[in-house]
């Protein structure tokens, strides 16, 4: 059986009927997310559920990857546009409240953090230089925007400590996210008395461990 089957999705014209496929292609890859990691999504599933052959697919985003790094962008945006609402009031509140509302907020993210985590193990590891070019200069502009935000939450944050604040709450993500939603086979060993302090409460460890960031990099004004 070949991939390349006919299906009714006709080929985009212009410039806006691209978008519409493109987000037909993001909105696919979010469904799949929902129902399992990253790591067992193939291009070919992907291209199943969208309703096109992989060909067609590769004509948006050369590689299953590229989905992903979009969405995760996408994603980002969306979070860094809602954030302030999850945050005190600008200069109003500790760095502490602050770290702790940061954390909390990204932890509904479900989506968001799930990609963070599989950014360096596992999407940057099938693409073209000039994809993750493309990919790293979107993202970079976007942890720019979140190192703003946070300084007009943390005042005496320096432009310096903000950004290796954000970058330090990105890799502190990706590194607790998976023990935090461990396998079930994992999650059911964990309720031996004797594991019970190895269970991970994402908001709790990250809005801690953000907030020792914070001190540390005031203290080194």
């Amino acid at each position: 059986m070949t991939d390349d089957r006919p299906t009714d999705f006709q080929r985009a014209r212009s410039a806006e009927q691209r978008e519409v496929r493109k987000r037909a292609i993001l909105e696919a890859a979010t469904q799949l997310l929902a129902e399992m990691p990253v790591s067992e999504i193939s291009l070919r599933e992907l291209s199943r559920r969208v309703g096109l052959s992989k060909t067609n697919v590769v004509r948006y985003f050369e590689t299953r990857e590229a989905v992903f790094f979009a969405l995760l962008n996408r994603s980002l945006t969306e979070w860094i546009e809602e954030l302030p609402a999850d945050l005190p009031p600008a200069g109003a509140a500790s760095p502490e409240t602050v770290t702790g509302a940061l954390a909390r907020s990204l932890a509904r993210r479900s989506l968001l953090c799930d990609l963070l985590s599989a950014l360096g193990s596992e999407l940057e590891r099938n693409i073209s230089a000039e994809s993750a070019r493309a990919f790293k200069l979107a993202h970079v502009r976007l942890l720019g925007t979140l190192a703003d935000l946070l300084r007009r939450h943390i005042t005496a944050l320096t432009p310096a400590a903000a950004r290796e604040l954000v970058s330090l709450t990105v890799v502190c993500t990706a590194g607790l996210w998976p023990f935090a939603h461990p396998s079930p086979a994992v999650a059911e060993a964990q309720q031996d008395p004797e594991l019970a302090g190895t269970k991970v409460d994402f908001a709790e460890r990250l809005g801690r461990t953000l907030h020792v960031t914070v001190a540390g990099l005031l203290s080194l004004g």
